[in-house]
């Protein structure tokens, strides 16, 4: 068996919601202020003998292969962002079952500062849809062991595919709770990461309905590289995340949260240009710091746009829906149908349509950050619209539509939606997060007309972990909003199967020939640790029929 390393990027640079200001807060005063706090907290050992810290995680499962990553910390000044730290040797291992007598391969290399001491093993030569465990090693210490698993072979007939599925995840807001959950399974292959892994903001500026539930580290919003990192490097530390990085590996595309509030390519509503530096500084920084502390692969670089195989039940496409978007639509940045605007670039629209069209398996996924399907706010009163647009962060003297979704870039769904009818490719499932809400949605070619118009494809919407939905901007108990509101938005939205405007969860996607599933789940309380975990609903979509319908039992 061989092995290859994969270096972590040195920062390619390609190029929501409610809060808007922000205060400026230099990296070197930064770095200062957390160290001594950061350091104290750090375990005893960490000043004897190098430390994991921030557990391992693997991801983007291939055939023949699958990414490992940890991020080691080899002194107890060496906190992520903080530039300090001596080179460290770090040894991987990859076995065939947990106690690691049935070793496959084993390699090395050396952890610097330079790559905030992460770790990226790029390990090829396994055997497709197989468990394997792995764990790193430094200077004697030993991580924690891991479980992952490999792709099914590309022409493999696959019975059944099964992934968590999870979005919004702020950290002030509440506990990964979903995270345990999906860890508690024994059954998925994967799990996916919609996008906002992490959030920018400064302490105190979006919580839970306004209340902190554990602060951010950095306070500061983040700006610099080591802003990003110390907040990665915070999220990292969270025990649910690291359990389910320990027992399934990840596949994850990137939102705006991940740089800044309702980003694009040339800046975001979440960024003061100047004032907070120059936005394609911020966006690298952003992106670099992803790439360390992230097991993501790219297949271009600085881009989160790639496609997995999963025999030949399932293909999935991965979109980039920030690094090349034209500004949202206002009245200073064009129509909502201006056709030189866009959400996905050119060449991005041109290998999705390509991939679409040439794919040979029954299902086609895409990992879809922002939702496709239309959505017209209809005859929401006014004291439930004001709080939507706040939500969607969009202006709240009236809105038609969330310009931030696909409803904002109208000429590129219209060719997408377009390209799936005429070359008659079905079974095509957008999975979506972003919203804060979930929805299970048909994708018409043309809203105005559905259901007289056809469906093209459908799509399945996870709402947040923990960040704040519409009865929390709203402050009144969970279900009050959702009852009012979710009857009003599926009359204006014909396609629209359901919507939970008020509840925190995940998603469980279950795949067969037959159909794809969406479960899902809600969480108890988000400010609880211990927060149970419930089913709520199940939809699927039939192979063949491009529709969505209820189904009364989860998987």
């Amino acid at each position: 068996m061989t092995s290859r390393f994969r270096s972590t990027s040195s920062g390619d640079a390609l190029n929501s919601r409610t809060p808007r200001r922000r205060t400026v807060v230099k990296a070197a005063a930064a770095t200062a202020v957390l160290a001594a706090p950061l350091a104290a907290a750090l375990p005893a050992r960490a000043a004897e003998a190098p430390a994991f810290l921030h557990g391992v995680a693997s991801g983007d499962p291939l055939p023949d292969g699958i990414l490992l990553w940890t991020r080691v910390t080899p002194a107890a000044e060496a906190i992520p962002g903080s530039g300090l730290g001596p080179d460290t040797q770090v040894s991987w291992t990859v076995a065939r079952d947990k106690a690691f007598t049935s070793i496959v391969t084993t390699g090395s290399t050396v952890a610097t500062a330079a790559s905030d001491h992460t770790v990226k093993a790029d390990i090829r030569g396994l055997q497709p849809a197989t468990d394997y465990w792995f764990r790193f090693s430094a200077g004697g210490t030993d991580s924690p062991a891991a479980r992952t698993r490999t792709a099914p072979a590309a022409d493999a007939a696959v019975p059944g595919l099964r992934f968590g599925v999870v979005s919004c995840a702020n950290w002030e807001a509440g506990y990964f709770s979903a995270y345990r959950h999906l860890a508690a399974r024994s059954d998925l292959d994967a799990w996916m990461h919609l996008g906002d892994y992490i959030y920018e903001y400064k302490s105190g500026e979006y919580g839970t309905r306004g209340k902190v539930v554990r602060p951010h580290s950095p306070a500061n919003e983040i700006l610099t590289l080591a802003d990003y990192r110390t907040r990665h490097g915070r999220y990292k530390t969270d025990p649910d995340l690291q359990a389910l990085h320990h027992k399934a590996p990840v596949v994850a595309i990137w939102d705006d949260h991940e740089f800044a509030d309702n980003s694009w390519s040339g800046g975001a509503v979440n960024h003061t240009e100047g004032a907070e530096g120059a936005w394609s500084d911020r966006q690298a920084a952003a992106k670099q710091a992803y790439f360390e502390w992230m097991p993501v692969r790219p297949a271009i670089a600085g881009t989160t746009y790639r496609r997995l195989r999963f025999g030949k039940l399932a293909d999935l496409a991965l979109l980039d829906l920030r690094s090349f978007r034209s500004q949202q639509a206002s009245t200073a940045s064009g129509s909502v149908d201006d056709p030189d605007r866009t959400i996905t670039g050119r060449a991005q629209l041109d290998w999705l349509k390509s991939g679409l069209k040439s794919s040979d398996t029954t299902w086609r996924l895409v990992g879809n950050s922002v939702m496709i399907s239309p959505f017209s706010v209809g005859s929401l009163s006014a004291d439930l619209l004001k709080p939507l647009a706040k939500l969607l962060g969009l202006p709240q003297e009236g809105i038609a539509v969330n310009t931030d979704q696909w409803d904002g870039y109208t000429d590129d769904r219209r060719e997408l939606l377009a390209h799936l009818r005429s070359n008659a490719i079905g079974n095509t499932v957008f999975l979506t997060g972003d919203i804060h809400m979930a929805w299970a949605n048909d994708v018409p070619v043309d809203a105005g007309t559905y259901p007289l118009s056809p469906s093209a494809a459908t799509e399945f919407v996870v709402t947040s972990m923990t960040s704040d939905n519409l009865d929390d901007i709203v402050k009144v108990p969970e279900g009050v909003v959702s009852a009012v509101a979710a009857p009003v938005i599926r009359a204006a939205n014909r396609h629209v199967h359901w919507v939970d405007t008020d509840r925190h969860g995940y998603g469980v996607l279950d795949i067969t020939a037959d159909r794809a599933q969406m479960d899902y789940y809600v969480l108890s309380d988000r400010t609880n640790p211990n927060a149970t975990s419930s089913w709520a609903r199940s939809y699927r979509t039939r192979s063949g029929t491009q529709t969505v319908e209820r189904t009364y039992d989860p998987v």
